[in-house]
């Protein structure tokens, strides 16, 4: 069952899906922000073509927790995404994926490469990344006592 993780923003939506285990998520694509009924056709598309049963999007919540204008952006285009696609989607905290993404970059990536490559579908795959592993952890049998 493969799963979809977005970033959105207000220039572009970076795009992550999980191999068809969903233990591994990578970068996929990036959307260039037009108008929401484009953007949200192009996922539903991705979503089609990939067979994708869950989405998860982050949400840029602020250090005390609370939602801010961001948070309320990124909560209207989940809204209208949820109109036009009939597969449960779920927020998650992406407070600093897109940092974590930054670094990541530069650590393993050479300088040109940087200068080409957008961090979107990277904090994508961090916010996608951290749910698989949530739900592996979840999953794990409970372990055996010893009397």
């Amino acid at each position: 069952m493969r799963s979809l993780g977005l970033d959105v923003g207000d220039r572009r939506i970076g795009v992550a899906i999980s191999d068809p285990s969903g233990i591994v998520a990578s970068p996929l694509t990036i959307i260039e922000r037009k108008n929401d009924i484009v953007d949200i056709n192009a996922i539903v598309d991705i979503v089609r073509r990939n067979e994708v049963a869950h989405i998860i999007v982050g949400l840029p919540l602020a250090a005390d927790g609370g939602t801010g204008m961001q948070a309320e952006k990124v909560n209207d285009f989940v809204n209208k995404l949820k109109a036009s696609i009939d597969i449960p989607l779920e927020f998650r905290d992406e407070s600093f994926s897109t940092d974590s993404a930054r670094k990541l970059m530069l650590q393993t990536k050479s300088k040109k490469v940087r200068r080409n490559t957008r961090d979107d579908a990277i904090a994508a795959a961090y916010i996608l990344q951290h749910f698989l592993e949530e739900q592996y952890i979840a999953h794990l049998p409970e372990p055996e006592t010893i009397d």
